[in-house]
């Protein structure tokens, strides 16, 4: 969607050109050549200004974003969205399970993508579907996505920069140990598309922190937090501890006593893309992780 600021110009920042202070407050290349056709996009105290504009204290900086994004190819489904948090700039919600987030061979219409289209189209809203955070589609939890391409560009900057704190709860069995960390590189598995693995010689960094919160029978409820974002990070290290999560169809498909792998993202620490303001978002556990723990 379209996006208007008004940045007024401090003291820090006095001498600094219209270009250099754009990228100080996160707008990505891609954002500013986008703003270049765009005869509006810039004014300075209501008048014209450009990239090499020196800005002084007490300036005010108009900028208009027009979205260049498409949603195009993404069919509007209506569902049910639980909604966490939703302002211009970032919407969080709480994903359920067995919902895969991005459209692909076979899941044309049944997505998260799909969902999201039909929410921002009933409420006349232009939003290409902008993903921050990758869930599976088995795992719940919450998700956040970007409104508009400089909340996008700010957000990935802040996953990049290992800044977003993502606490998950996972059920494995055998009783785990109190807390720890694995630090295994993953990689594709040899022969499969979907499948990785944990793979020294040509694995990518990955780092996982757990803590046991609770036990039921031969079942383990833990608290994880991620350094990295590799796919499928924790079912690989869960597994490659002797712990996996019961229920996963690729790696461990016992379904005794789970219908789904036991995972959820339970809580998005995060910096707000554009006002700063730390924000700590938590995703109520299904009731059905709940219930299959504590049986």
């Amino acid at each position: 969607m379209d996006r208007i600021l008004d940045y007024k110009v401090s003291l820090c920042e006095d001498g600094m050109t219209v270009l250099h202070f754009l990228r100080a407050k996160g707008f990505s290349r891609h954002i500013l050549t986008s703003m270049k056709p765009d005869k509006k996009a810039l004014t300075l105290n209501g008048g014209k200004a450009g990239g090499n504009t020196v800005l002084h204290t007490g300036d005010v900086l108009h900028v208009r974003i027009l979205e260049t994004g498409s949603c195009e190819g993404i069919v509007p489904t209506e569902m049910d969205l639980s909604v966490l948090y939703e302002d211009e700039d970032i919407f969080v919600l709480n994903k359920a399970s067995n919902l895969p987030v991005h459209p692909s061979i076979g899941n044309y219409e049944n997505t998260l993508a799909n969902g999201i289209e039909s929410y921002f189209r009933s409420r006349n809203l232009i939003c290409p579907f902008r993903c921050i955070n990758r869930l599976d589609r088995d795992t719940s939890g919450a998700l956040i996505l970007a409104k508009n391409a400089l909340s996008a560009a700010i957000l990935s900057a802040q996953m990049r920069n290992r800044e977003i704190r993502r606490t998950y709860l996972a059920i494995v069995q055998g009783i785990a140990p109190k807390k720890g960390t694995v630090s295994a590189p993953i990689g594709r598995k040899d022969g499969s598309v979907m499948e990785r693995q944990v793979d020294f010689d040509h694995g990518e960094t990955a780092v996982t922190h757990f803590q046991r919160l609770a036990v039921s029978d031969n079942y383990s409820l833990l608290e994880l937090h991620l350094e990295t974002g590799r796919t499928h990070q924790i079912r690989i290290h869960m597994g490659y501890i002797g712990h996996p999560l019961p229920a996963d169809y690729l790696y461990n498909p016992v379904y005794d006593r789970f219908s789904r792998q036991p995972l959820h993202s339970y809580q998005l620490d995060f910096r707000h893309p554009l006002t700063g303001k730390q924000m700590c978002i938590t995703a109520p556990v299904p009731g059905d992780l709940y219930d299959s723990f504590r049986k």
